[in-house]
């Protein structure tokens, strides 16, 4: 009963910065009040740029304007005039480990629970963003974009089913904050890029032994992108 009556507090809690994200035409989202005026939810599921609404813990619908999204993570950050709801108490991602209990939260509120399964390369898989915790429980529909909270009802991830069609998956909410600071700073994630396209080769093995190299196969430029970086500092 101890443990039950803690579950349901630790929803009841998240439930307080839970929004249902309207922004595609079937099923609605969830997102999580980050900041104050800043909704964090899963790419996937904003499929317009424009006439978003968000659904407050309170029910009442207000709009939305979107700040930035990145595909590849899988995050979208919307932002509202909301000061009067509580925002995410975020807890320590980076000391979340395999086993440890769940609870993933989605609009309403609605919850499901269990463990994590695994983390990160090796155990586990990866986004753009680094590594993702694969949680042991069910994303229902609309759950995709809430919060993924610990016992205490603290943030530690954001859900998400559209990283994969098989397994459910979350976001670190350490990763989360890293991203949310770079789409309201610039609306998109910066990446590095040589401008560059390569085959690989296999390498002939005298010219192995000529130049004392273990691997068998290298690269070779096929295509230089004009005004890339790569054009810039001459490369042929």
């Amino acid at each position: 009963l101890t443990l039950s009556n803690d579950l349901a507090a630790a929803v009841e809690r998240a439930g307080q910065v839970v929004f249902g994200v309207n922004a595609r035409t079937r099923l609605g989202s969830t997102g999580v009040h980050w900041r104050s005026g800043l909704i964090v939810t899963a790419n996937h599921t904003v499929r317009v740029d424009e006439d978003i609404t968000v659904t407050r813990p309170d029910g009442r619908a207000i709009a939305a304007t979107l700040a930035g999204r990145d595909p590849a993570i899988d995050i979208a950050v919307l932002k509202v005039d909301a000061p009067d709801v509580a925002v995410a108490d975020l807890g320590e991602s980076n000391a979340v480990r395999v086993g440890h209990l769940v609870l993933a939260v989605g609009r309403g509120p609605c919850a499901s629970w269990g463990v994590v399964s695994a983390i990160g390369e090796g155990r586990g898989p990866r986004s753009a963003g680094g590594a993702l915790f694969s949680l042991d429980l069910t994303l229902y529909p609309g759950f995709s974009g809430g919060p993924l909270v610990n016992a205490q009802g603290q943030v530690i991830g954001v859900n998400s089913s559209g990283t994969s069609r098989h397994l459910q998956l979350a976001i670190p909410s350490a990763a989360v904050t890293r991203v949310v600071d770079e789409l309201v700073r610039r609306g998109r994630l910066a990446r590095p890029y040589l401008g560059v396209g390569t085959q690989p080769v296999s390498l002939p093995e005298a010219l192995r032994q000529r130049f004392n190299l273990e691997q068998p196969t290298a690269v070779i430029v096929v295509a230089v992108q004009p005004s890339s970086p790569a054009a810039s500092a001459g490369l042929l």
